[in-house]
């Protein structure tokens, strides 16, 4: 089973969503008052926008997007009302109604934040759910896309139009498009085509002030701002405008294993000298597991990839290139580039599957997961690697997943967006899911991808250990937004966006000056503004 998609879906329906705090009817009634006034409409007509705790459908909503189980238990936070928005006025009003009443609001398009920042909260909250948002124009090589699409939804509507066209986004078909471009976007083509944000060349966002703007209306700043440094800070993203990328007709998919006992270590180790500096239109993923073979523990080492062309050509490339991976003729499947998406979303018979299972959003399904995230600038020695490979399987569970860049990546400036990492040589991400309900359980996983992060320390970017914004990771620094609010950003903010983190505080100083969009992570404005 190919681990790509990363949170992998179980239904998980013996938690309860009890609010934690009885409902407020009085906060109620004035935030439905006041959407209704903004929308000019009757406020019993606004039964499935506007969902109290009371609601018969606010515990259905809620849990339709909740992507981690952790963050789906009886004491999880709650917020008092989640508006289902259908409509670019429900947005405006729910941004305009939350301001007034001095409640903070969250925004929801996927649910995929790893540590549930989009729909929970230490305070009172509101939770705006962007999901209906979802339409999705494609229009020659370019396409307008909802923010509450999702990735499997942009892939399938491109493929309706075009066989020539792709997008270079991530591999997870749920996972929604607003989240996922907001923080850079990245998936099995970005050593061809680099990030999503590269091919965004317009949007729609809602201000603090409840209007809905567009490039030209929001300025560059702003534009640049949200193309890399999440748009949760600056606003509620509505849109973006991608521009679409060539794909060849045939397409190569391959997986490789090995085990220690199978000299792992060194296929590991020349894959860092191969993957990031090959052919662009190879893109080999590896992967470690800890694993338990004839009884015996052991590290399987596994590379996924995708070819943007023939087999046989990627064939004679790693012959010559990488003979550690010992790739052959029958590891590798041609297919077509939709085809390659099903693959990589764990459809092993892609030739198969229909690609309308790209439109199944599979909602209220959760596993229990963390992820951390770490980027490497220069290649771990052998011996590294097999101290790495040998403390995994002390501590139990925890796996890595190593993304190569090069390529297209390196040649667009790190400034460019607020994405810092491209001169990098490859991200890892750390990465732990269990079936196990309970906080013994999570206290145990999270000590064990704690404890190897700290192994993995020595051979990771230091001053600041940078960290990619989509793999949300609270253990790295919260914002309390008190008198320390700039220099607690700082600390996260510096590892998530280096250099870049002080051009989005002047932007988000500039269009929110009273940090109205704040989460536990979100971009400071200037000390003394907010």
């Amino acid at each position: 089973m190919k681990l790509v998609c990363l949170i992998f879906f179980f239904f998980f329906i013996s938690t309860s969503l009890a609010a934690v705090s009885p409902p407020n009817p009085t906060l109620y009634q004035n935030f439905l008052q006041c959407f209704s006034n903004q929308t000019q409409s009757p406020p019993n007509s606004l039964s499935d926008v506007v969902l109290p705790q009371t609601a018969p459908a606010f515990t259905p909503t809620l849990r339709a997007y909740i992507r981690n189980a952790r963050f789906n238990t009886s004491t999880t936070s709650k917020p008092a009302i989640v508006i289902a928005a259908r409509s670019e006025p429900h947005v405006q009003a729910a941004v305009l109604c939350t301001k007034s009443l001095s409640i903070q609001l969250k925004t929801r398009s996927g649910g995929h934040d790893y540590e549930g920042v989009s729909y929970t909260s230490n305070v009172p909250f509101f939770v705006l759910d962007m999901s209906n948002l979802r339409n999705i124009t494609v229009v020659g090589e370019s396409a307008w896309v909802g923010a509450g699409a999702t990735l499997g939804e942009v892939y399938y509507r491109i493929w309706e139009k075009t066989k020539l066209h792709g997008f270079p986004a991530g591999v997870c078909p749920t996972v929604g498009a607003g989240g996922h471009i907001s923080g850079g976007g990245y998936g099995n083509m970005i050593r061809k085509y680099g990030l999503s944000v590269d091919y965004v060349t317009d949007a729609k966002i809602v201000d603090v002030n409840g209007r809905v703007l567009d490039r030209k209306a929001m300025g560059e700043d702003l534009f640049w701002a949200i193309r890399g440094g999440g748009g949760a800070s600056f606003g509620v993203i509505l849109a973006y405008k991608i521009t679409l990328v060539p794909v060849p007709p045939t397409v190569t998919v391959f997986r490789v294993e090995k085990n220690l006992d199978e000299n792992a270590v060194d296929m590991v180790h020349k894959w860092q000298f191969v993957a990031p500096k090959t052919d662009p239109s190879l893109f080999m993923r590896l992967l470690l597991q800890p694993v338990t073979r004839n009884k015996a523990q052991t590290v399987r080492a596994s590379v996924v990839a995708l070819f943007l062309g023939k087999s046989s050509d990627v064939l004679s490339l790693l012959t010559r290139d990488f003979p550690e991976l010992g790739l052959k003729q029958e590891n590798c499947t041609e297919l077509t580039w939709i085809q390659s998406v099903l693959w990589w979303a764990n459809n092993d018979n892609a030739t198969q599957v229909k690609p309308e299972i790209l439109l199944d959003r599979n909602p209220d399904s959760a596993s229990y997961g963390k992820r951390k995230s770490d980027y490497v600038e220069k290649e771990i020695t052998k011996e590294g690697l097999d101290y790495l490979m040998r403390k995994m399987i002390e501590v139990g569970k925890t796996g890595l997943v190593f993304n190569p860049y090069g390529g297209k990546m390196s040649e667009v400036a790190t400034t460019a967006t607020p994405f810092p990492h491209r001169t990098k040589l490859y991200k890892v991400q750390h990465s732990i899911n269990w079936k196990d309900p309970g906080t013994a359980a999570e206290s145990s996983f999270l000590q064990q991808t704690r404890s190897f992060y700290s192994y993995m320390a020595p051979f990771v970017t230091q001053n600041p250990r940078h960290t990619y914004l989509n793999y949300r990771d609270l253990d790295i620094g919260v914002n309390t937004h008190g008198p320390n609010s700039y220099r607690e950003a700082e600390v996260y903010g510096r590892k998530y966006f280096g250099e870049n983190f002080d051009r989005l505080v002047k932007v988000k100083t500039a269009v929110d000056p009273q940090n109205f969009f704040r989460d536990e992570q979100s971009v400071p404005t200037l000390p003394g503004k907010a």
